[in-house]
């Protein structure tokens, strides 16, 4: 069987100073029982009397905005937040009374139509959230039915108390409590992608007592009772005990499984579920789906307010003058307005009652000019948001063939948003990254091995190579080499003829080159897998970047396939025999690796009897660890290690020494007192040894390792940064980890000075130790205060020079820049500096960094995420965009906008996003600036329009009515009525509204072609079926078209007339202020008019004036390159 050796081997030795040791207090445990810690789960017994009298939710999780009975009147309360509605709503019932200028039935069905076509709209979007939910709570999961038997049972059934069964590669349907597993140990590896951002698997370790769990059968009489902490939403604490045949057992997060979260490496676990539904701690991570408005839709109330303070006055005052005309109005007894028939009305008109008729008239005046308020808008900016929607689904562009994943706008609300985005917020893991690791490289014996080229060398090539109008947006066309195709190998993507293929033998420092493979072999925790009828070896590890250099190892002729307990096996080629031979190394100790020691040892003895110790680390650790004369390759090293970071490369310094046996002695002695330490430093200690014996090294080389990015993420940050467009990285993952992925996609670069927040100090840790709570809060905060302080104290000495900097701090210090009297100071650090990267940071924090950001600057910001950790930022955000990728559904579910790759966020934006097409927003990112910047919808903009409406207004009016009046109209002798005038009038508004669009447009497609002339043919139509109409039903306009204008040239002349008059001025300021005052799209159209787009020199003219300074993207790294090159030429001249 398939790992049949693994599973029988006990890791003990390995992780026996990691996995049983529990984080938690004998103070933490007290407090079990009261406050906070009270909840009690009867493992096995989910249907006993105290579980239901306790009724905990059930596992059923939901991320739609409405449900069935809060559908109706929460979707009415947004369809009457818009003001405009709520003001029809208004109108609409006042016109059932007599107060009313017209039907009652013409003010309620255009209020009925737009109201309810948006909740239709709504109900659909919210429909389709809901069928991936029930995905999701439909999944499938083994649970325990009694009797020792296992069926499968839906997520959503699962209560608490539940045994539950899950098996490799499986998502953990609810929080469990780890029982036991296929390792003999009761370990298990867990995936925590999806709710931290990291890649490295997580070692969980089940109590001894219920290791012995390992069949179906074993559940049948199995009977506990846990009592821990009530639900809350840290991922990284868990308080509880086990009560188990009459005795306690402590538990602490080593045993917790957490939902969403997957199975790795491990065949099975059997698990009690403790947490279920809204109770698990991913959920309480996230928040309720939040109610987004767009800016535009926003501001579009802000203007009805203002149009409507221009009705209210307009009412306003005209009451007041009909109220005084009113009072006055009898003459001798008589009513001087006869033709208003006063005696036919009541209160109205009547002279004795004035005040009380301009009331009645400032109502009525209300509803009469209740036009002003344009409803339609409301309806046009839905028809136009559902077809940018299309748009969006249908772009092929944004297709991602491999996974068959088409981008998906799953609400039309916010389409406008996308050319306004400020400042992106994006996860680490699976959204910039792939989630793998490639060995690409490799320094040995100061010689550089390694012919690929990086994502980020491929975008600095095309970048200085090609010419600027041919950029292609989303790929790469210009470097040709090994790389070009995918690796056969998964994580190993190493061209070099010089090595391969057993050629290292022929190298001059062969024996350098053999013991850094070896290195490679032997120094790491991962375990193989031997396929028994390929006899083909795969290695399960800890992480990505450890599998990768086992495998490069044996693609080079260093095939780890064996461990035992206190063994590593090997085939090695033999440089002299050029055969291979089976190697045994006893395997001594484990110095593992940790975010403070940087490296990892092992200490082996080879069959020689030799004692050797293998340690590889970060450059920042190791050189300094090096002997006298173990320096031999530094500089070409440093070299070496410097151009991998260049290009985006995770680098790691091999280095190894031979230990005499009495120093090797005194050392275990000292290495096994420590492990066995129980006190609280008891990693301390370890470390303490550690660092004596991992000294005098001797350099062997470096490994280059790609953190396999998405394809075109460097091109499309860099495309954003030239847009003017802020990128922060939030991620789960480890400060060295996120560091090294901000140099792959560019937002870190060699020279960019680093401003680094961390808790990571002697005063801090000493705290720990002591434990008092109290004094590390204290202490932890004002060191997070000084160290944001000085950080702002060094942008402010720098505020003159061109120097770049960045932000990285973690999730700890986070926690505290967060709070209330520090959040501003951050964020004015924050926002001074060229990248952000926020690292370990859970959930919760960062939705709060989304919500700081979006509050603190005012500006538009959208997140970016893949994972149930990403959930609340997105929900947080003024744009969620969920990557649908291969982890879960739960970020697509809770966002805005579903894309399948980072990279298509650059069309997203800068072509949907803005109004102009593919060539023009590739060519010249600084156009979406005009929408960052708010220069199409600014006040003044909206005021110039409304003058424009106004002054056409006053041409149409007056031109018409002295047109037409005291003379005849045709040549029957028949004057112009207010049936004739009305008319002539509203015919001439039609032209001219659509005309003056044909003005603003900058092309026509087929479209624009119906939507304006269709327009105007459609009233001619109307004019004819609603004039055909019956009098009792067309009143005035019975037949008003045929017969009285279509046949009179003067109603032809008269609308030639007015619409030309009228377009003059709009034409006249349109043209002076494009040629004269150009915005950014009308200077592209300049360049289009005068036939220059495709000289290259011109291009780059214009492109150098419209970018923004940027010092992010791999464009401001090959500037910083090249000015690099020029000091130095200068300084050697």
């Amino acid at each position: 069987m398939r790992g049949g050796i693994r599973r029988k081997l006990k890791l003990s030795k390995l992780y026996s100073f990691r996995c049983g040791r529990s984080s938690m207090t004998d103070d933490d445990h007290s407090q079990i029982g009261g406050p906070g810690f009270s909840r009690v789960v009867y493992c096995n017994e989910p249907d006993c009397i105290q579980a239901e009298i306790r009724n905990y939710g059930a596992n059923y999780v939901r991320s739609t905005k409405y449900t069935l009975a809060t559908f109706l009147p929460k979707s009415l309360f947004e369809q009457f937040r818009r003001v405009a509605n709520f003001f029809f709503l208004v109108t609409g019932i006042l016109a059932f009374t007599p107060l009313t200028p017209y039907t009652a039935v013409s003010a309620i069905i255009p209020l009925i139509i737009v109201v309810g076509a948006t909740m239709i709209k709504e109900g659909i979007e919210d429909w389709r959230r809901n069928k991936q939910d029930m995905e999701v709570n439909n999944r499938k999961a083994k649970v325990h039915q009694g009797d020792g038997v296992f069926n499968h049972s839906e997520w959503k059934n699962l209560r608490v108390g539940d045994i539950v069964k899950v098996k490799k590669d499986e998502f953990f349907p609810a929080d469990l409590l780890l029982l036991s597993s296929s390792y003999d140990d009761a370990i298990c590896y867990v995936e925590t992608m999806n709710l931290d951002g990291e890649t490295n698997l997580k070692l969980k370790q089940a109590l001894e007592v219920t290791s012995f769990l390992n069949e179906d059968s074993d559940f049948r009489n199995f009977k506990a009772i846990v009592k821990c902490e009530d639900p809350n939403a840290n991922l990284y604490s868990f308080v509880g005990s086990m009560e188990f045949e009459e005795a306690q057992y402590p538990l602490s997060p080593q045993q917790l499984l957490l939902r969403d979260s997957k199975l790795r490496n491990t065949d099975y676990i059997y698990g009690a579920v403790i947490f279920t539904g809204q109770d698990t701690k991913v959920i309480q991570n996230s928040t309720d789906p939040p109610s987004k408005r767009s800016k535009i839709e926003k501001k579009m109330d802000r203007i009805i307010y203002f149009l409507f303070s221009i009705l209210f006055l307009m009412a306003f005052v005209g009451s007041i003058l009909f109220g005084i005309a009113t009072e006055d109005d009898l003459e001798n007894g008589r009513s001087k307005r006869w033709y208003l028939r006063p005696d036919d009305s009541t209160v109205f008109f009547d002279p004795k009652r004035a005040p009380s008729a301009a009331i009645f008239h400032f109502l009525t005046a209300l509803m009469l000019y209740n036009y002003f308020i344009p409803i339609s808008l409301y309806v046009s900016i839905e028809i136009v948001k559902v077809l940018q929607c299309i748009f969006i689904n249908q772009d092929i562009h944004m297709y991602y063939e491999e996974a068959d994943k088409p981008a998906h706008a799953r609400t039309s609300n916010l389409n406008e948003e996308l050319g306004q985005v400020d400042t992106i917020l994006s996860d680490k893991t699976g959204t910039l990254t792939c989630n793998s690791m490639e060995f690409i490289k490799c320094s040995v014996a100061g010689t550089a091995y390694g012919l690929g080229v990086t994502e980020i060398e491929r975008a600095m090539h095309t970048r200085k190579a090609s010419p600027l109008h041919d950029e292609n947006v989303n790929g790469y066309d210009h470097i040709k080499d090994s790389t070009d195709s995918k690796s056969l190998i998964k994580g190993f993507n190493f061209k070099d003829e010089r090595i391969m293929n057993g050629k290292w033998v022929n190298e001059p420092r062969a024996a350098v080159i053999q013991k850094f493979f070896r290195l490679l072999a032997i120094c790491h925790t991962a375990i193989p897998e031997v396929d028994e009828e390929t006899r083909k070896v795969s290695y399960e590890a800890e992480s990505p970047d450890e599998a990768a250099f086992v495998i490069a190892a044996r693609e080079l002729g260093f095939e780890f396939y064996k461990r035992t307990q206190n063994s590593i096996s090997l085939h090695e080629l033999d440089p002299v025999t050029g055969n291979g031979i089976e190697r045994l190394y006893k395997l001594l100790n484990v110095l593992e690796f940790n975010s403070s020691r940087k490296r990892m040892s092992v200490i082996v003895r080879d069959e020689e009897g030799k004692i050797l110790l293998l340690c590889k680390g970060a450059d920042s650790v190791m050189f300094e660890r090096l002997a006298k004369n173990g320096r031999e390759f530094e500089d070409e090293t440093r070299e070496h290690v410097n151009n991998y970071a260049d290009a985006g490369l995770r680098t790691l310094i091999l280095g190894y020494r031979e230990l005499d046996e009495e120093e090797y002695k005194e050392f275990n002695e000292k290495f096994t007192e420590a492990k066995n330490s129980v006190s609280a430093d008891q990693e301390t200690l370890i470390d303490e040894v550690a660092e004596k014996i991992e000294r005098g090294l001797i350099l062997l080389g470096a490994t280059a390792v790609e953190d396999k990015l998405q394809n075109g993420v460097p091109s499309c940050i860099d495309k954003l940064a030239r847009a003017g467009i802020k990128i922060w990285v939030l991620t789960g993952d480890k400060m060295e980890t996120a560091i090294n992925i901000g140099f792959a996609c560019s937002l870190l670069r060699q020279g960019m000075k680093q401003i680094i927040i961390n808790l990571e100090t002697p005063q801090i840790q000493a705290l720990e130790k002591a434990g008092d709570k109290a004094a590390i809060t204290k202490a932890s905060k004002e060191n997070v205060r000084r160290q944001i302080t000085e950080g702002k104290g060094q942008l402010t000495s720098s505020s003159r020079s061109s120097e770049a900097f960045a932000l990285i701090i973690d999730g700890k210090s986070l926690s505290y820049a967060l709070e209330d009297d520090m959040k501003k100071m951050f964020l004015e650090l924050a926002i001074d500096c060229a990248s952000v990267i926020c690292c370990r940071s859970s959930p919760k924090q960062k939705a709060l960094v989304t919500r700081l950001v979006k509050s603190g600057t005012g500006k538009t910001t959208l997140a970016i995420g893949d994972g149930a950790n990403d959930v609340g930022m997105l929900q947080e955000a003024d744009i969620g965009i969920g990557i649908s990728g291969v982890e879960g559904m739960q970020a697509v579910m809770s966002s805005d906008i579903a894309i399948a790759q980072f990279r298509y966020l650059e069309r997203l934006l800068l072509v949907h996003g803005h109004w102009c097409y593919r060539r023009i927003s590739s060519m010249f990112p600084q156009l979406y600036q005009e929408g960052v910047q708010n220069l199409l919808f600014s006040w003044r903009r909206i005021l110039s329009w409304m003058l424009n409406g106004f002054c056409g207004a006053i041409i149409i009016f007056f031109f018409c009515t002295k047109a037409m009046e005291l003379q005849a109209f045709n040549n029957d002798g028949q004057t112009a009525g207010r049936d004739i005038l009305g008319a002539t009038m509203y015919t001439c508004i039609v032209w001219v509204v659509n005309l003056q669009m044909a003005l603003f447009i900058t092309y026509f497609t087929l479209v624009q072609h119906v939507v304006i002339w269709g327009s105007i043919a459609f009233w001619y139509l109307f004019l004819l079926i609603y004039g055909a109409m019956t009098p009792t039903f067309s009143t005035t306009a019975y037949k008003i078209f045929i017969e009285v204008l279509a046949p009179t040239p003067s109603y032809w002349l008269v609308i030639l007339f007015v619409v030309i008059s009228t377009l003059i001025p709009y034409f006249s300021y349109s043209a002076i202020k494009m040629r004269f005052f150009p915005m950014y799209h009308e200077t592209i159209q300049w360049i289009r008019h005068e036939g220059l787009p495709n000289d290259p020199e011109y291009c780059e003219m214009v492109r150098q004036r419209s970018l923004r300074p940027t010092t992010v993207g791999f464009t401001a790294r090959l500037a910083a390159r090249t000015d690099s090159l020029k000091d130095n030429n200068h300084n050697h001249t």
